[in-house]
């Protein structure tokens, strides 16, 4: 499957941006370090969307805690004002199939065309400092839900990963914007629902 849907003239989509990063590798397997070294400061959108591609997976019950400590990697790294992402040598060099990536987008493709519509570069002072640490936080956060052993989440969240990694690819503060706010709204929920559970246990235990 290929894409679907159009693009301004000019204008690399972030689907398209990771499909021309991968079959551009001469070879079979590639490095992580080898596919995300040319994207540069995009490299943080495009790392999103890999650590989102599992929570979407039948087999990626219990995945929520790698993914997780990987995103609130990621945020960290941008909280700290960094411009590019940084990866322990032993994940960079951790190879991956091409063919195998390449199918795992076109699984996706229906989500990833629907946020492709949704997303167009407009307010772009929110994707340099100081609002891009904030989006450094909020990943931080969305992080440390999808790691929390909550079930039939990880659609959402990681829906919300790949809202985060198309806003940065495509530099899109809009959607930014409603990133931060569904991740904001989420922290909410959890914490109140935790609050509940919390008072249950006490009064059953009265």
């Amino acid at each position: 499957m290929g894409e679907s849907h159009d693009a301004p003239a000019g204008h690399t989509t972030a689907t398209r941006l990771l499909r021309q990063s991968i079959a551009g590798q001469p070879d079979t397997r590639i490095t992580l370090d080898t596919l995300l070294d040319p994207l540069r400061e995009r490299a943080f959108g495009v790392l999103l969307i890999l650590l989102a591609i599992p929570n979407f997976m039948p087999l990626a019950v219990g995945i929520g805690g790698v993914m997780g400590a990987g995103v609130m990697g990621i945020g960290a790294q941008m909280a700290l004002g960094a411009t590019r992402p940084w990866l322990p040598r032993w994940i960079g060099r951790r190879r991956l199939d091409r063919s195998r990536l390449l199918a795992l987008i076109d699984r996706l493709d229906p989500v990833m065309s629907r946020l492709e519509r949704a997303c167009r570069p407009r307010l772009p002072g929110l994707l340099r400092r100081p609002s891009s640490l904030l989006s450094g936080v909020m990943l931080i956060l969305l992080g440390l839900m999808l790691a929390l052993p909550l079930p039939f989440t990880n659609y959402f969240f990681g829906a919300l990963l790949l809202a985060f990694a198309f806003a940065l690819i495509e530099r899109d503060g809009a959607v930014l914007i409603a990133a931060w706010a569904l991740t904001l709204a989420s922290a909410g929920v959890i914490a109140g629902l935790g609050e509940v559970l919390i008072l249950l246990l006490r009064g059953g235990g009265a």
